[in-house]
Order: structure tokens, then sequence, then C-alpha cells
């Protein structure tokens, strides 16, 4: 079953347009079993029950039913979908995933993306995207993001409504015909949040869920902006494939952009906000580039201040391979620890004690911890720790 990331990446959100309904996430520890709890199975959350049964069921009584499993267009599973109502669990999971020559639930696929589509009651296309540029192309494809996973995959914008979807349309109004840059969309987005919320204060007492929020908003923006501006274009068609393609991957490639800048531009926003000397894209040796370096490039590159107070880090919205990329971006920490945000909910027992070995450690929203496997929870801060962590080094600055 090899083949490139993005024909996988391709074949998954294909399905997802021709499927009746779709869903993906990333495969927790908790789905794989490696939390210590005792069922394994991928859980499927309360808002994404009508991908398994066509309608909830209350506690007081299990319920079951079966249906076939087509992973990876190639292997077949007769799969449970189950309702845990008795006792104290009040869940749905899925069980008996694995075919002959192939386990979804593996655990080195823990952090994967899980892509399940509904083709009808009795027959489902799954799979298992493991590499982050196959993950990176599946959302471009579809316009996802890792923030906004975790239920049903959404085949259109939805239309949005009230102050929020007139603020939308002013300021699409003055976009003329160009998208606006990374750092536009980003401080915009904030900006209507603050405008639809007044949780200005979250900066600082609850930074995680700030960072979440922000880039949820960003993602409808977005969203919002590329509907209006492609929506007389597809209407009117296209005169070639050529002129098709060069639309489609002029669309993709935007999406991947402004996905990769997103995280890195609201982190920052935070930092600010906490009154964390930092700079971003400080050139370091060699013309590298970490995404922050604390408290910046001066003393960065002066001799006379102590590695121990410098803080690296990076961004990435996924990790599982990338994250060898940031081993070798500063020298002056290259034997010290060095840290990397992103939106990665888990990663397998194995990738974990490899970032502990190379003085790796993984920042992530706080919701996203229980996703890890249990033993290296601990190992793994909170963006508010974070946050802490670097005000006690600031501290120490001369």
């Amino acid at each position: 079953m090899r083949m490139d990331s993005m024909s996988f990446a391709s074949q998954a959100a294909e399905s997802v347009r021709r499927g009746q309904c779709a869903f993906c996430k990333f495969l927790s520890a908790n789905d794989t079993g490696k939390t210590g709890g005792h069922q394994a199975g991928i859980y499927i959350p309360k808002n994404a029950v009508s991908l398994i049964f066509p309608t909830p069921f209350d506690k007081g009584a299990n319920h079951d039913r079966w249906a076939e499993i087509h992973w990876m267009a190639s292997e077949v599973s007769k799969s449970r979908f189950i309702y845990y109502g008795r006792g104290t669990r009040n869940e749905y999971r899925i069980t008996h995933c694995s075919s002959n020559h192939f386990d979804p639930l593996d655990e080195e696929h823990t952090g994967g993306l899980l892509v399940l589509v509904r083709c009808d009651w009795d027959a489902y296309e799954g799979w298992i995207l493991n590499h982050d540029e196959e993950i990176d192309d599946f959302f471009a494809i579809l316009d996802l993001e890792p923030a906004q996973v975790g239920g049903l995959i959404e085949k259109s914008p939805q239309n949005e409504r009230g102050l929020q979807a007139q603020i939308f349309q002013a300021f699409t109004a003055t976009l003329s015909d160009n998208f606006p840059t990374a750092i536009i969309m980003s401080a915009k987005a904030r900006e209507i949040h603050e405008t639809l919320f007044d949780h200005k204060e979250y900066t600082e007492t609850q930074p995680d869920r700030q960072l979440l929020d922000w880039l949820a908003m960003e993602y409808h923006l977005f969203r919002y902006i590329e509907d209006m501006m492609f929506h007389k274009t597809i209407q009117q068609g296209f005169s070639s494939m050529e002129e098709f393609l060069s639309v489609a991957n002029s669309i993709t490639n935007r999406r991947k952009s402004r996905a990769g800048k997103s995280l890195e531009n609201h982190l920052a926003a935070i930092f600010a906000g906490n009154r964390l000397t930092f700079e971003t894209q400080v050139v370091t040796e060699g013309r590298k580039r970490p995404d922050f370096i604390f408290p910046g490039a001066t003393a960065y590159h002066d001799s006379s201040f102590s590695a121990q107070n410098l803080i690296v880090l990076a961004a990435k919205t996924t990790c599982k391979d990338r994250w060898r990329q940031i081993l070798n971006e500063a020298n002056r920490v290259r034997d010290k620890r060095k840290y990397l945000c992103t939106l990665q909910q888990g990663v397998s027992s194995k990738q974990m004690q490899e970032m502990l070995d190379e003085k790796v450690t993984l920042i992530v929203p706080a919701p996203y911890i229980a996703c890890y496997p249990r033993p290296y929870q601990k190992d793994v801060m909170s963006l508010k720790n974070f946050i802490a962590f670097a005000k006690h080094k600031k501290s120490n600055y001369p």
C-alpha cells in the first residue's frame, strides 16, 4: 500500500466529496489505547454521532451495529459501531478496525489524521494520513486546519449570520480583488473576535483558549473571503482544463500559506500581550531562521549573554515528521532544550521519547495534552505554562 502522500490526501478528499457524511480527527493516545484506559477504539464525539448512527441514544443501555470500512482503498474490516450507555460510561466508539494487513489503531498512527466517510449505512471508507505533508495537502484541498478537526467535515462554508456576517462583509468589500496578507488576515481576525466577544483579558488569563479562538475566527474569515472572491469565477466556469488547474492550484497554495503563518502570527500577539521580549525570524547560523527567539537577535549574537537565558521556539501546525527540523536552527542551544509549539493532537510514545532524547519540549493548547500518551503528558507544556516559564527567564536578563 505504498503511494505518494498527495495521492492519499487527494483520494481521501475525493472520498469526502462523494460520501454522504464525513468526519476527521487526529488519532489520540486514547484511541490507540496508550493512555492507560481499558477500552481502545476510535472515539467518536457526540457532535459526530450522525456519522455512525441515525439518531443519538440515551443512557441506560449499550447499542451497536456492524459495517464494513474500506481502509486506504485496499483493506476491509468488519467493524463494530457501539454506544456505551451503561454505568458511568456515555460514549461512542468504533472497534474491530483492523484487517489482515492494516491496523488503523497501530500505536505508530497516534497523531495521524483519521478520515472516515460514510458511503452508505453499511459501507464506509477510511484513511489514515500519517505524515505532515499529506495532512497539509488534505487540509488545503478541503480548506480545513488542525484546530478545526474533531467533528463532521463541512463540504461548503456555512452562511455567516448576524453581526459577524456584517463585519466579514464590510471587511471583504475593502479588499477589491486581492487577498489580505497573512499578517493583516490574522490581525483582522483578532480584531473581529474582540469586537464580538470582548475577551481581551484571555490573552493573559487564558492564552490557550485565546489562541484556539483566534485561529477559529481566522479560519471562518478566510473561508468567507475565499467564497466571495471565487464565487463569480466558479459560476462562469473555465475555458480549459489548464485554466481550471491553475485556479485550483492557486487556491490550494494560498490555503497552505495562510495556515502555515496563522499559528505564528497569533502566538506573536499572545507573547506581546504578555509583555514578553522576543523577535521573530531572527537569522542565526547559516541563514537559518527560528520562528521565535527570546529575548531576540542582539542577545542571541552576544556571546556574553548566557545561552541558559535564551529560548528558541518553533511553531508548526503539525509535527509528526517535522519536529526534527528544529534541532539545528540555532547553534547556541543545540545541546540545550528547544521548544516547539504545535496544534498536533498526539504523537506515539516512540516519537515522544525521541523528542525527549533530543531535548525537544512540545507546547500545545491545554485541551490537547490529554491526547498524548499518559506517561508523557507531564512532559508536554500548555501555552500558559510556557508563558510563565518565559517570564521567569526574562527576570534573569541582565
